[in-house]
Parts: structure tokens; C-alpha cells; sequence
């Protein structure tokens, strides 16, 4: 018998290591990708790559339709609506792996579904190891993105 899933909660701001155990669930706000945010990210990053800059190419070239975005940007937005979480408690980003299920495009609009998988105490000071699976999905409910951070996060006062 499949058990489901717990509901994630939606983000709460400056969670302390200990606020994440494993299982927990969280979910992003949405942020949909403009035509404006790839041209700054392309401009300011330096991803002069064609499949980026080029629609001709992109349309003649590639299999596909729209404008594809790079995964760099997704994962850049993904950090960004998880901001909340660590306000005023992140200490450090310190490992992470990365994977790219599936093409982002100019006008989908992306969240970020957490699940804590890791959290423990770190070896000095008031301070904790959490690692979490981030899922980057789309609108249309396709998972484009995953990632698993570990950072260094500050504990509970006493």
C-alpha cells in the first residue's frame, strides 16, 4: 500500500537548523521566467551561448519551441524564493549535486518542493548540517531541476 506524502507547509522565514528535520515538506512561492530576466541573466553571466541568444538557431537548430532558458538561471530563481527560509539563520552553502530532468522556457513559471533529508548538530558552536532535495517544477506539474544543497545554518538561541 503507497503511503502518501505529507502536505508541504508553505515557507516560513529564518528557520533554525533545528526547525528541519528530516521528512519535512516546504513549498516556494512560484516566479515566472520573463524574456527580460534570461536577456539580464545571459548579459550579466556571460551564457552567450546561441540556444540562448540566438531564436534563428534556436528555431532552426534545436528541437525546440520557445525560448529556452539555461538550467544556471532556474536553479538561480530556485535559490531565490528559498531565501526566506534561511533569513537571518543561513551560515554558509557548502556542497551540492545538481541534476537537469527537463528544458525551462521563457514564461513557464517555476517553485521549489523541499524535503529536509538531513539535519544534524555540527561539530562546534550553536550551529547544524542540513541538506534538503530540491524539485524545481513548472506549472504545468514537470519537474525540471532537482538539487540537494547542504548548508550551514545557525541553531535556536538559548
Amino acid at each position: 500500500m503507497d503511503q502518501a506524502k505529507p502536505q508541504p507547509e508553505r515557507i516560513s522565514r529564518g528557520q533554525y537548523w533545528q526547525d528541519m528535520t528530516p521528512g519535512r515538506r516546504i513549498v516556494s512561492a512560484g516566479r515566472t521566467i520573463a524574456e527580460a530576466d534570461l536577456t539580464a541573466f545571459v548579459n550579466v553571466s556571460g551564457f552567450r551561448e546561441e540556444l540562448f541568444t540566438n531564436v534563428e538557431y534556436l528555431r532552426d537548430e534545436t528541437p525546440f519551441e520557445g525560448r529556452l532558458v539555461p538550467g544556471a538561471l532556474v536553479y538561480s530563481f530556485a535559490e531565490g524564493l528559498l531565501v526566506p527560509t534561511m533569513e537571518g539563520t543561513g551560515l554558509a552553502f557548502l556542497h551540492m549535486e545538481l541534476d537537469v530532468k527537463a528544458p525551462t522556457f521563457v514564461g513557464d513559471t517555476i517553485h521549489v518542493e523541499v524535503e529536509v533529508i538531513e539535519a544534524r548538530a555540527a561539530s562546534e558552536g550553536n550551529r547544524g548540517l542540513v541538506r534538503t532535495r530540491n524539485e524545481v517544477i513548472t506549472q504545468k506539474g514537470k519537474t525540471v531541476l532537482v538539487y540537494t544543497p547542504l548548508r550551514l545554518m545557525r541553531g535556536r538561541p538559548a
